[in-house]
């Protein structure tokens, strides 16, 4: 079995049962979403972690599936240079459209440097809105400045 497979099962499971991500977390002792990238390959899980994901989803992993769950990703799920699921690619056109804004009030307020995708937070919300819910995704990377050398 790959990761590749195993996230599907995973998710295939997800379906048939109903489980939440936030049930899952409980039970592992982390955030919704870093549960969600732990079991669908981005992020691995201690062996405790994945027998307790496996427990809340109410899956059985093999020997071989609890070490992928334990490996190392490759980190990067898409197989496009462009997405095409249209909420993913809602993200790159976001980046697209408001990626040089972003990029110039960061390093205004911070200067020359990069936001970590590796000392990273990710929250996401629902919020209620008379006019349709709002989706919050709130992204809380540590600043990392570039060196002169």
């Amino acid at each position: 079995m790959t990761r590749a497979e195993l996230t599907e099962k995973i998710l295939a499971h997800k379906v048939l049962t109903g489980f939440t991500w936030s049930d899952v977390a409980e039970k592992v002792g982390k955030s919704k979403e870093w549960t969600a990238c732990a079991c669908m390959g981005q992020l691995s899980l201690s062996k405790e972690q994945a027998e307790a994901a496996g427990n809340a989803m109410g899956l059985n992993f093999s020997d071989d599936e609890m070490a992928l769950l334990m490996s190392v990703p490759y980190r990067g799920s898409l197989d496009t240079q462009i997405p095409t699921d249209p909420l993913i690619y809602r993200f790159y056109e976001i980046t697209q459209v408001f990626g040089m804004s972003i990029k110039s009030l960061i390093e205004e307020e911070f200067g020359d440097g990069i936001m970590s995708a590796i000392d990273f937070d990710m929250q996401i919300e629902r919020i209620p809105d008379p006019k349709g819910d709002r989706c919050q995704v709130t992204l809380s990377g540590k600043f990392l400045p570039y060196k002169s050398y």
